[in-house]
């Protein structure tokens, strides 16, 4: 039923200034037409990301947004520290960290904040 249609990730934000100053400014996602007022889209590659402004922002304590950026993360993950942004630090089992870059096999990944506290990730593949 749903296979074929397209999915849009939905981030709660408690400031949408803060937010497109976070998202479009940092991230460098592109600002698209709002379908209303208080509300930001943002075009990620093909994806979407609808961004509105919640109570209950920052309350999710997993990951609400992955971006798949392959080989360069740590390239990206120092790109994104040079603007401010500070990265997350996890204890997985059998995982191990070059600088903020979780390591697992063939698996490279680096969690950071938004401003409200949701989780966003890169990773390789």
């Amino acid at each position: 039923m749903l296979g074929d249609k397209e999915a849009i990730a939905t981030i709660g934000v408690k400031d949408i200034e803060a937010a497109k100053k976070f998202y479009a400014g940092k991230l460098g996602l592109k600002q698209e037409p709002s379908p209303e007022p208080g509300v930001l889209v943002c075009k990620s590659g093909s994806a979407q990301i609808l961004i509105y402004q919640s109570e209950y922002a920052g309350t999710n304590k997993a990951t609400v947004v992955t971006w798949v950026v392959g080989d360069d993360v740590q390239g990206i993950v120092q790109g994104l520290r040079s603007k401010g942004i500070s990265f997350e630090h996890y204890a997985f089992p059998d995982t191990t960290r070059e600088g903020d870059v979780h390591v697992a096999g063939d698996i490279k990944a680096a969690w950071f904040k938004d401003p409200d506290g949701n989780i966003l990730a890169l990773v390789n593949h």
